[in-house]
């Protein structure tokens, strides 16, 4: 019997959705042959924590479903004794990469994949708390089912169980290393006042991320189906595409990683929307098989964005992750040229090529990120309002941000190097994960 591991990283408040994920875990071990582990990483403060502790003790005792709730404190604990088994250089920053100060979608995934091998799992599934799942004839439909489905086998065993296959016959003797979806519902970047505002000012904020290279063409394009999703059209019916998934049609609300996530960690930059999504790429460019479902999951706003703290910190976050495709793109552009051979004689990734090719970008002249905030800066007072405030804001930290994101880079590069120590650690570490620290 396999092991998965179902996570949910969270630093808010979301005793609704652990009861959800919770039945998701149940489905799992109810129709495959599984033993599920919901994993929840908390970093919320004592009260929510509380509150969080509560949702887990109220979920039903489900054969062949183990639930860890962890804290902070339990999780650093973890991460330490790893740390110290790798052998790894500089083991201070690398606990601070592993968990930051700051918010870090990258490195809550990190631990998850590293507490995933700690407990033995082949597979980490992650959702979202401020997310749910869709409906049918009133009954939830979970992503779980497709990954299950064809998450890990040989591309050409899971092929007679999915609707479309697209995937070119020399891959059909890979695994598969992705299943995912996207989401429907409001945009995955809350940048819908902006839109509404000024539609030509939105265009030229997110074309900010494409590539030096696009035409005005593509980055129309571009702009036109970020952020989106899936749309906001119900599920009614399934629809599964085995082949080489485009990294715009999932989103990792929504998605499973099968072994890569052994081979290459997340970029663990902190305050910086995007920085989990670079497995998404990585899959795709190597030409490992992927599966592409229908079953969104559903995408709103959780309150706290609302508030001017909110919006300025998560306005930071964004302009963050415009600067961090200075250095993306070079990578990506890396990643397509060189294909399989990304890959060993074994099929797994090189995680040497992978910090290369971040090392390189760290070399890159930061021109490009000067005229990004340049852009952003005169898009913003334009804008007017709390987004002139924001353009203040964001001035005073100008090379800040700039050796932020150099720096984020750098540090993706060693995480990178020293990953492959750090899970074989974790696996070493097996049930001691745990201890003290139960549901």
């Amino acid at each position: 019997m396999r092991r998965i591991c179902l996570t949910l990283p969270t630093n808010r408040a979301c005793p609704d959705t652990i009861a959800a994920i919770g039945e998701e875990a149940a489905y799992a071990a109810g129709h495959f042959d599984v033993e599920a582990h919901l994993l929840i990483l908390d970093s919320s403060d004592p009260a929510t924590f509380a509150a969080h502790a509560r949702a887990v003790q109220a979920l039903p005792d489900v054969p062949r479903v183990v639930v860890h709730h962890l804290d902070e404190a339990a999780q650093r604990a973890f991460l330490r004794r790893v740390i110290a088994a790798a052998q790894v250089a500089k083991p201070e920053l690398m606990l601070d990469l592993m968990l930051p100060d700051g918010l870090s979608y990258g490195a809550c995934t990190n631990r998850a994949f590293l507490v995933a091998a700690a407990l033995g799992c082949e597979s980490v599934h992650r959702r979202d708390s401020d997310s749910r799942y869709q409906t049918r004839d009133g009954e939830p439909v979970f992503p779980v089912h497709h990954e299950l489905d064809s998450l890990g086998r040989p591309a050409a065993d899971a092929a007679p169980g999915v609707t479309e296959n697209t995937l070119a016959p020399r891959h059909a003797h890979q695994r598969v290393a992705m299943v995912g979806s996207s989401f429907v519902g409001e945009l995955s970047v809350d940048i819908g006042e902006i839109r509404r505002l000024d539609p030509d000012v939105y265009h030229d904020v997110v074309s900010l991320w494409a590539p030096d290279d696009f035409s005005e063409s593509q980055k129309r394009d571009l702009v036109e189906d970020s952020f989106r999703g899936a749309g906001t059209e119900p599920f009614v019916s399934d629809h599964t595409t085995l082949g080489l998934v485009d990294p715009m049609r999932v989103d990792m609300c929504n998605i499973s990683f099968h072994g890569v996530q052994e081979s290459v960690p997340l970029p663990p930059a902190t305050d910086t929307i995007g920085s989990d999504y670079f497995l998404i790429h990585l899959v795709h460019d190597a030409a490992l098989p992927g599966v592409l479902h229908n079953r969104n999951i559903v995408n709103y706003y959780t309150a706290e964005r609302r508030t001017d703290a909110g919006f300025l910190a998560y306005q930071t976050r964004f302009v963050k992750f415009f600067l961090s495709m200075l250095y993306f793109n070079h990578i990506y552009d890396r990643m397509t040229a060189a294909g399989e051979a990304l890959l060993d004689e074994q099929g797994q990734v090189r995680p040497d090529v992978i910090a290369g090719f971040a090392r390189e970008s760290a070399l890159l002249d930061q021109a490009g990120n000067h005229r990004r905030l340049d852009r952003i800066d005169a898009a913003y007072r334009s804008l007017g309002g709390r987004y002139a405030e924001c353009a203040d804001h964001l001035a005073t930290r100008r090379e800040r941000l700039l050796d932020e994101a150099r720096r984020d880079i750098e540090d993706f590069a060693l995480l990178t190097e020293a990953w492959q120590p750090l899970v074989r650690a974790s696996k070493d570490a097996g049930t001691t994960l745990t201890a003290g620290h139960p549901a």
